[in-house]
C-alpha cells in the first residue's frame, strides 16, 4: 500500500514539473518582449515586419538664407522679403516689393517699404500690428535682391543687367560681362547715371585706368547706372 502511494505521488510530481516547464517555455517570449525594447514594428507592404519606425523629422524651413547685406541696405522694388511675426504664422509672409514700392500683409493690408532699411520696415510693421497683436515681435530679412542692378551694353561679350549686392566698380562690371569684343573702342566708354532727375555722362578711359592714371574714373556703380562700350 505504501509502495503504491509512493509511486502515485512520484508520478504527480513528474507531471507537475512537466506543466511548470511547459508554462515557462511558453511564457518566456512574452516576458522577454516586455523587458526588451518597446519600439513597435511597422507592417511592411509585403506583410512582413520591418525595423522600428523613426520619429518623423520636422519639415525644413522654406525661408532661404538671404544675401549678406549691410545693415543700412535700402529695400527697393523687386526685392523679396521674409517678414516674420513671432508666434503669428498667419501673418508671417514671403513678399515681393511691387513696382509701387508696397507689399501686402494680412491685417495691415498694404504698406510702403521701398526706400526703407529692413530695421525700419520691422518698426513700421510692428506699429501697424499693435492694433491686432499684443507686443508684436517682427523680423524682416531680405532673401533676394532685385532692385540693385547696373547695366552694360555695347561691345562686351555678355551685355545685360548685373546685380549690385556688393560694391562693383566699372572695371569689375566689364570683367563680369566677359570683357570687350575685338571691336570695342575702350577709350570712349561712358557711364550714364540719373541723379536728381538729371542724366550725367561720366567718362571712362580703360587704358589710362589700367596704367594707373585717372583711377578716379573707376567709380563704384550705383543702382540704375548703365555702362556704354561703343
Amino acid at each position: 500500500m505504501n509502495h503504491w502511494l509512493g509511486r502515485t505521488l512520484q508520478k504527480h510530481q513528474y507531471f507537475s514539473l512537466f506543466l511548470v516547464t511547459l508554462a515557462l517555455s511558453l511564457g518566456l517570449p512574452a516576458g522577454a518582449q516586455q523587458v526588451g525594447s518597446k519600439a513597435k514594428l511597422v507592417p511592411a507592404t509585403d506583410g512582413k515586419e520591418t525595423a522600428p519606425a523613426t520619429p518623423e523629422s520636422k519639415p525644413e524651413s522654406d525661408v532661404k538664407p538671404g544675401p549678406e547685406l549691410k545693415p543700412d541696405y535700402v529695400v527697393g522694388e523687386g526685392d523679396a522679403l521674409h517678414i516674420d511675426v513671432w508666434q503669428e504664422p498667419e501673418v508671417s509672409q514671403n513678399v515681393v516689393v511691387r513696382p509701387d514700392g508696397k507689399v501686402s500683409l494680412p491685417l495691415v493690408n498694404e504698406i510702403k517699404v521701398s526706400g526703407m532699411t529692413p530695421l525700419e520696415i520691422q518698426g513700421l510693421v510692428a506699429e501697424k500690428l499693435r492694433v491686432f497683436v499684443n507686443q508684436p515681435k517682427v523680423t524682416v530679412t531680405v532673401i533676394e535682391v532685385h532692385s540693385r542692378k547696373a547695366f552694360i551694353t555695347g561691345e562686351v561679350a555678355h551685355p545685360g543687367e548685373y546685380p549690385l549686392n556688393t560694391q562693383v566698380t566699372v572695371l569689375q562690371l566689364i570683367a563680369q560681362a566677359g570683357g570687350f569684343t575685338p571691336f570695342a573702342k575702350t577709350e570712349n566708354i561712358m557711364i550714364l547715371r540719373v541723379s536728381d532727375g538729371k542724366e550725367q555722362r561720366l567718362k571712362f578711359k580703360y587704358k589710362e585706368v589700367l596704367r594707373g592714371k585717372n583711377t578716379d574714373q573707376n567709380i563704384a556703380l550705383q543702382p540704375g547706372d548703365t555702362v556704354v562700350v561703343p
